[in-house]
């Protein structure tokens, strides 16, 4: 019974000193000093030593603000009904066979029947999760940026 208890008031201590460890809070003291300022010599203005150490912060986008960017194509500020229109007629082109300007419910119906059929893998009349997953459009190739 001896035993038990001292392995219990051990196990207990343990714990205790664990969290004060846990709990203290050290000091941030720097091992090494601030390097001196550098000398101004004439080719770059001198700066502050607090304009250095902060880094100017970049304002965030609104969702809005974003959405307009990407609208307005050509960046000039302004978005014209052709720069919304421009994506989806070319859409509208590869549905539109006949190029009569015009969308019959055939030609939709065609092209929708024929994406079901080559994403029906197994030919059984109806799409599994993973073969409506490859109906899923093409994500947009990334431009490069330079």
């Amino acid at each position: 019974m001896a035993r038990f208890l001292a392995g219990a008031l051990a196990c207990f201590l343990l714990m205790t000193g664990a969290f004060l460890i846990w709990q203290s809070r050290a000091e941030n003291v720097s091992k090494f000093p601030d390097p001196p300022p550098a000398a101004h010599n004439g080719s770059v203005p001198f700066l502050a030593a607090a304009q250095v150490d902060k880094a100017p912060e970049a304002s965030p986008k609104s969702k809005e603000e974003r959405r307009f960017s990407r609208a307005d194509k050509n960046k000039d500020g302004r978005v014209e009904t052709a720069e919304l229109l421009d994506p989806r007629r070319k859409a509208f082109a590869k549905l539109d066979t006949n190029r009569d300007g015009k969308l019959s419910l055939e030609e939709w119906a065609v092209k929708t029947i024929t994406k079901v059929q080559t994403a029906d893998a197994d030919h059984n009349g109806w799409l599994s999760p993973a073969e409506y997953a490859t109906t899923a459009p093409k994500p947009a190739k990334k431009k490069a940026r330079c």
